[in-house]
């Protein structure tokens, strides 16, 4: 009885780390916040506006999940306790490894809700949009580029974050030439700004028949995707506007019209595209959300109020600094440089496991 009585006293102190960490997830204000969505909901005309209305009732959905969770880890806790206390009891010493192995459980619950907490970012509960594009090496840059594109599908489905390409070009021989996708979700921004920055391969090209060894890089662009609450005001004349036939991923015809749009701003030279939607209305819509996106990141980053103010010479977004490595030969190994965390089953970063990177590089920037 004495390792159920020491497994009791354990399991006590856990009450006011997770009592925190409830105040730090600021609950009581989640569910007031709740009650006024869900009245406001309830009124005559709520869906005049449904755009609106639906942004309502997805902030409901987020704010209800993210109070399910903690009710989930906090019953967790008190069924072990509960289950301890029978123990003893009983003198039944049986329960000890059932316990054990749920307070193991326990831990990993806490754990994650406690990431949530660096979440502090303004715009880290924004949806993520992301740009891949391969360095100089041709086929070989371009076929990391869509292994780093398969990284992050993997990773958006084991999260059960949507993931809609926007824009995709093929390689020459293979790979991808440029791919643009939205990641949505809870705080995806938040997790998948990590990712911005210079992703470095090395290894025995397939396309090499000497065998040699490789390197290759690829940018990984981040942005958070702006939503109607954030006004953006762009010059129409700085805008440059082209239509051509859009294509999917492999070199399917999505669209066999001039669907697909490519817009430049002009001041900046920064290009965006999309191609997924069905209209060129639509496509110019998503263009230009994710330009507005772009330019107010770029503006952010350069401390610059005005986006009429933002320059060519000040663009910082693409090609940054090497963040992280992934060596095949002559040994396995993935390193983030920032944070020097690594893993040594590369197939299983590649498989999306990089919550153990995101989370390293969210507690590197809360000190």
């Amino acid at each position: 009885m004495v390792e159920l009585e020491q497994l009791q006293q354990e399991l006590a102190k856990e009450n006011e780390p997770l009592e925190l960490l409830r105040q730090s997830l600021h609950l009581d204000e989640a569910n007031m916040r709740i009650s006024d969505l869900e009245l406001h909901s309830s009124e005559p005309g709520f869906w005049d506006d449904v755009d609106r209305a639906q942004k309502i009732q997805q902030e409901i959905t987020v704010l209800k999940k993210k109070q399910n969770r903690f009710n989930v880890t906090a019953e967790t806790l008190e069924n072990l306790q509960i289950l301890c206390e029978l123990g003893i009891l009983e003198e039944d010493k049986s329960v000890k490894e059932e316990i054990e192995q749920g307070y193991e459980r326990y831990k990993q619950q806490f754990a994650q809700l406690k990431m949530e907490t660096l979440f502090k970012g303004k715009y880290d509960d924004f949806n993520a949009l992301l740009t891949l594009h391969p360095g100089a090496g041709g086929t070989e840059a371009q076929d990391w580029t869509q292994m780093l594109f398969r990284m992050y599908s993997r990773w958006a489905e084991q999260h059960d974050y949507g993931l809609e390409i926007l824009d995709y070009l093929d390689g020459d021989e293979a790979g991808i030439k440029n791919v643009s996708f939205r990641v949505s979700g809870e705080n995806a921004y938040g997790y998948l700004k990590s990712e911005a920055g210079v992703h470095r391969l090395v290894r025995v090209s397939p396309f090499d028949s000497s065998g040699r060894r490789h390197t290759s890089f690829a940018s990984v662009e981040v942005i958070p995707e702006l939503d109607d609450s954030i006004e953006v005001n762009i010059d129409p004349d700085d805008l440059r506007i082209d239509y051509y036939r859009a294509s999917g991923a492999g070199g399917q015809h999505v669209n066999k019209t001039s669907s697909a749009v490519r817009i430049t701003h002009l001041p900046t030279g920064v290009v965006v595209s999309c191609q997924s939607e069905r209209s060129q209305k639509q496509n110019r819509d998503t263009a230009m959300n994710m330009l507005k996106s772009k330019l107010f990141t770029l503006a952010l980053q350069a401390q610059i109020e005005r986006i009429e103010d933002l320059k060519g010479d000040q663009l910082e977004i693409g090609w940054g600094s090497q963040i992280r490595s992934y060596v095949f030969m002559p040994y396995t190994k993935v390193k983030d440089h920032r944070t020097d965390y690594e893993m040594g089953d590369v197939g299983a970063v590649m498989d999306g496991d990089l919550d153990g990177f995101i989370n390293a590089y969210l507690i590197e920037q809360t000190k």
